[in-house]
């Protein structure tokens, strides 16, 4: 994976305990009504909403959350190239029924919901570019397919087109629960941003905050301890009790590992069995 997914690459770090942050106030944010699809847009190209958008999601799936990451922005999306996977088959394939060759068959839909290496993470990529992206998510299968995934998922990210370029992100704000806005330090101007908001609000959808991105931060400053001379008794038991310590660390990442495979392949297959339901309403 590439270095911009800090937040499984470094979980110490400051950059994924802010997304640690922003993922409990979405959490609270509704006391009244769970958050399961949250939209992630900006104003302009540029701006890092991928970059949140996949942060934030492996920061749920971190949680125990059953997370799957949708790249919405059907014309430049990124989360293929991020998460290193295959972009097509993908949405516009789902959507429009067309498979990655151009042929109108029945999608596998076991085949566009793609495993990542982060436990508790699916992707949804792209696929093929379509003609007519706006189109595709302003039909009524678009909010469909969203319910059918909340049965599956816990929280479903979307990872959608600027707002200002084109309006494929105004017509998904509508059907998710709430969206979140990607403002650029010192490059968004104020009066786009509150045009951008006025937008998602005219046509009914509701606005969970704004995440200022890119602010500069100044290196900290880390101090580190060294030990030497020859081991004392103390400090061979310590260093015992340290690698006791280490095996039952392993034997519980082993026991995770094992009910993470067994919470994977429940969503394969409950996806699947979602494919095969369709198969007979047909």
């Amino acid at each position: 994976m590439k270095k911009e997914l800090i937040a499984y690459k470094n979980s110490k770090s400051p950059i994924t305990e802010i997304f640690k942050t922003l993922r409990t106030n979405i959490q609270f944010m509704n006391s009244k009504k769970e958050l399961k699809t949250i939209l992630v847009t900006s104003t302009l190209i540029g701006e890092g909403k991928s970059w949140v958008s996949a942060n934030l999601a492996i920061t749920f799936a971190q949680a125990g959350k059953k997370v799957l990451l949708i790249d919405a922005d059907m014309r430049k999306g990124r989360l293929a190239d991020l998460f290193q996977l295959p972009s097509r088959p993908g949405l516009s394939n789902l959507l429009s029924g067309i498979d990655e060759k151009g042929h109108n068959e029945e999608i596998n839909i076991s085949k566009i919901v793609k495993e990542t290496d982060v436990d508790n993470l699916f992707l949804i990529t792209t696929g093929n570019i379509p003609p007519n992206p706006a189109e595709l998510l302003g039909t009524e299968q678009t909010e469909k397919l969203l319910n059918e995934f909340k049965q599956i998922f816990d929280i479903i990210i979307l990872d959608g087109t600027p707002c200002q370029l084109v309006t494929d992100s105004l017509i998904l704000s509508r059907i998710v629960d709430t969206t979140i806005l990607v403002a650029g330090y010192k490059t968004t101007k104020k009066e786009d941003l509150q045009k951008i908001k006025k937008s998602i609000e005219n046509v009914g959808g509701k606005i969970a905050g704004v995440v200022l991105n890119k602010i500069p931060v100044k290196a900290k400053q880390y101090s580190t301890a060294y030990y030497y001379g020859s081991k004392t008794k103390s400090s061979l038991n310590q260093s015992k009790k340290e690698i006791k310590e280490e095996k039952m660390k392993i034997e519980a990442e082993k026991l995770k590992d094992e009910m993470l495979d067994k919470d994977k392949n429940d969503i394969m297959s409950q996806v699947n069995n979602y494919l095969n339901n369709k198969k007979q309403e047909k």
